[in-house]
This record gives C-alpha cells, sequence and structure tokens, in this order.
C-alpha cells in the first residue's frame, strides 16, 4: 500500500521518529513491540528471517529494489518521502534511503540457548555496535549462540542490527535474567566457561585452544570496554585466558577480541574440523 508523504509530523510516522536519541528508541521499541531496520540488505534478511513488517519508509529511489519485498506484503504500508523528509522525520541522514519497522519477537529463551556447544556470554557492553559486531562474528564463525547480561544493549536496536549485517535475526540470543549467577548456571550446564580477562593466572588464548576436548562445551565471557569483566563473572569461570599483545597494546576492542577467541576456540580452531 504506497503511501507518499510530505510532512515530518504525519502520526502515521511515528515508528521513525528521532530514531539517533537512544534512551527514547529503547522505550519506545520495546513498549510498542518494534524494532527497525536500515538499509535493503538488513531489511530483506528481517523479512527472510520471518519478522513480519508494521510499516516500510523508503526513498523513491529505493522502491524499485525493494519491490519484491513490499508485494509480499500487499497491505503493509509503504510510507515514500523524500531523503530530506526522511532525516526530519529521522534525526539522521539517511544515507541508505530505506527503513522498515517490523514486529519484534524474542525468539530463543536462555533454556533453549545452554541445551547448545558454544556460547558467547556478554556482560555489561552497553555499546550497540559492538553487541552487534560480536554477534556477527559469532555467527560468521560457526558458534551456536549468544546469552546477553539484562544491562547489555539490544541486540534489536538499529544500530546493533545494522553493524550485524542481519546476524542478529540468524544467530540465537537470549538475556539472562540473573546476572550474579550466570557462571554458576552455565557450569552446571556443562559449559567450561572461559573468561576473556587480563588476570595475572589467564593463560595464552593458543595454549588454553590446545587444551580443549572437540566435544567440550564452552561459554567465553566477555566484558565492557575498558573496565573488562566484573570480579565476580572472572572469578566465577573455570578458566582465564588473554590474547597476548605487543608494541605496548594492553588490550584490543571487544569486538575484535571476541572474534580472535572465537576463532581459536572453536572446533574449527582446536580440531582443525568444521563445528557440528
Amino acid at each position: 500500500m504506497r503511501l507518499t508523504v510530505a510532512d515530518s509530523e504525519d502520526a502515521r510516522l511515528s515508528d521513525y521518529v528521532r530514531l539517533r536519541e537512544t534512551s527514547l528508541r529503547r522505550h519506545l521499541e520495546s513498549e510498542r513491540g518494534l524494532f527497525i531496520a536500515e538499509g535493503e540488505k538488513v531489511i530483506r534478511r528481517a523479512i527472510e528471517a520471518g519478522y513480519q513488517p508494521r510499516s516500510f519508509l523508503l526513498a523513491e529511489r529505493w522502491l524499485e529494489g525493494l519491490s519484491d519485498v513490499v508485494q509480499q506484503w500487499p497491505a503493509v504500508p509503504v510510507f515514500v518521502v523524500t531523503e530530506d523528509l526522511a532525516e526530519q522525520i529521522t534525526g539522521f541522514h539517511v544515507h541508505r534511503g530505506a527503513l522498515a519497522s517490523l514486529h519484534r519477537e524474542q525468539r530463543h529463551t536462555v533454556e533453549d540457548l545452554v541445551a547448545m556447544r558454544r556460547l558467547v556470554v556478554l556482560e555489561d557492553i552497553v555499546d550497540h555496535a559492538n553487541v552487534g559486531a560480536i554477534l556477527r562474528n559469532a555467527a560468521g564463525l560457526g558458534w551456536d549462540g549468544a546469552l546477553l547480561a539484562p544491562r547489555a544493549a539490544d541486540p534489536l536496536y538499529r544500530r546493533s542490527i545494522k553493524v550485524s549485517m542481519g546476524a542478529v535475526f540468524s544467530l540465537p540470543w537470549a538475556r539472562l535474567r540473573d546476572w550474579r549467577g550466570a557462571p554458576e548456571m552455565l557450569t552446571a550446564a556443562g559449559f567450561l566457561t572461559v573468561a576473556l580477562a587480563l588476570a595475572p593466572d589467564a593463560v595464552e588464548l593458543d595454549e588454553l585452544a590446545a587444551s580443549i576436548p572437540p566435544q567440550a562445551k564452552l561459554a567465553v565471557l566477555l566484558g565492557t570496554e575498558g573496565a573488562g569483566l566484573s570480579k565476580h563473572w572472572s572469578d566465577g569461570a573455570a578458566v582465564r585466558t588473554r590474547i597476548p599483545m605487543f608494541a605496548g597494546i594492553d588490550s584490543l576492542n571487544v569486538a575484535a577480541a571476541a572474534a580472535i577467541a572465537c576463532y581459536a576456540l572453536s572446533a574449527r580452531g582446536v580440531t582443525g574440523q568444521s563445528s557440528g
């Protein structure tokens, strides 16, 4: 249902208002049960993953490229706007010219995730770009899923989705209900809990990888930029590991560190075989 809109105050566009204001959007998107996908590729991946659209907000030049997607949902409004108007509505330059509002779903539970073999576990990582990048890395390197502490950033926030290139739609994830008990819960579920930490007793990552049997269940615990993991999570892990650093650099961005750890500790990294 194509609708040309010329007024940034049009109430029908409320899903897209002030997308840059994170605190406002967090409340609005949770309250309305929606999330925003940006760009043709990400919109396609969301639809292909089975998320149902509420509406589309498209510049004229994107109508043809997304026509097959839009045609799947003839009753869903397609708001056609100029790129200047899109910027007025959203509060930023929509350089990809295409946005979609979709119905939010929580598809997996903590119980689903702990039945898997290899997990990344994010403590209080509040940067949406880092969350998106970590989930993209985990998906691309063959890990099974992600658990997020209660205060970690939302994987379905627009920036998380964009940085992940839609991996948040394919990689199973769930939010922990109990931050404090997470290391113990994972241990009880049969995981070897591995804290990525600059602790005095941390073993080098390649040494740890060589010692892990291929059938092991692994959960890699990742902490915030700067502060790293909390003492509680670090002390609660079965083992602490570090990536050797040089040139006076003491650590990497958490998303980069996660990628290295996921590669080194994957079944491929441990045994030379693909994970199953």
